[in-house]
């Protein structure tokens, strides 16, 4: 079932003790009215707590949750796939073996549809929590250099089996080969990813967001992947989700999926126990797991 229309989501909120919330829905005054005064939770089927107001519920006492280490495996997993599937043109390769031109054209020659080899490279990672974390470990076995981007220091990162070095944002976008966007989004991070920060990169790299969308100015990069100022880009979110900016939905560089990050069938599973666990909770007053307000 997809998200309910906002004015049916308001109605069908109403009267509510505790209410169960997916990423796309945004819990803000609003939506609190609607529910009424005897709401006493939001429980977020998601780690990022973005689309709920905690100022607002925190103003009324009511209490906020999360899932946090359902999505991680599933998230650093599908940066895995964005990450290959641009380096090896995997989309391009998929419509072109569709096509009627591969048996009309023939076998290809050697130098058709050439990727990228990202053994050995430099992965910068953007945000040092655990779906970060994840995704440098995989790195690992690429024979990757990790470098990673924190407003403090990580030493989790720093010691084996990663061995990652912590730069400043502007000195690891002219370093690594890959970048992957794993920071919250927050009035700081908002559009991070802007013209100034993307020219940064170099012309070969790779970026990565499996985060949240509005952290990067979907209008500069399309300007830097059709100018060929990076080499390609994986987003599974967007700037105006659903709505994909019209500059990059032409561009066979760029490789894009719905927000699918967390789902795998087993951790969607455990994201469902953890929101109904800390909703049950709520309702029969004990201490409530994944607490954030």
């Amino acid at each position: 079932m997809r998200a309910l229309p906002r004015a049916e989501l308001l109605e069908f909120i109403a009267g509510a003790h505790v209410v169960v919330t997916w990423v796309s829905e945004r819990v803000d005054g609003a939506f609190l009215d609607a529910a009424g005064p005897q709401l006493r939770a939001v429980c977020n089927y998601a780690v990022g707590t973005d689309n709920i107001d905690l100022a607002a519920c925190r103003a009324r006492g009511i209490i906020v949750t999360n899932t946090p280490h359902a999505v991680t495996e599933g998230t650093a997993n599908l940066a895995w796939a964005l990450m290959l599937a641009v380096a090896r043109r995997v989309v391009e390769g998929d419509r072109y073996a569709r096509s009627p031109a591969y048996a009309l054209e023939g076998p290809l020659a050697p130098a058709e549809f050439l990727g990228i080899d990202i053994s050995g490279k430099s992965l910068l990672i953007v945000g040092a929590g655990r779906i970060g974390y994840a995704t440098a470990l995989r790195g690992i076995g690429f024979g990757m250099r990790t470098l990673y981007v924190a407003r403090t220091r990580h030493l989790d990162f720093e010691t084996a089996p990663l061995c990652a070095r912590r730069v400043t944002l502007e000195d690891g976008l002219r370093e690594a080969d890959i970048v992957s966007i794993h920071t919250p989004l927050t009035p700081e991070t908002r559009g991070l990813f802007n013209a100034r920060t993307l020219a940064l990169m170099k012309p070969s790299a790779i970026l990565i967001n499996t985060a949240r969308g509005p952290i990067v100015d979907e209008g500069a990069l399309a300007d830097a992947l059709r100018e060929k100022c990076i080499h390609g880009a994986g987003l599974d979110v967007f700037e105006k989700e659903p709505t994909v900016h019209p500059g990059l939905l032409p561009l066979a560089n760029c490789v894009l999926t719905p927000h699918i990050g967390s789902g795998e069938e087993k951790y969607r599973r455990i994201m469902g126990e953890m929101a109904f666990a800390s909703a049950r909770a709520v309702l029969e007053e004990r201490d409530v797991p994944n607490r954030v307000v």
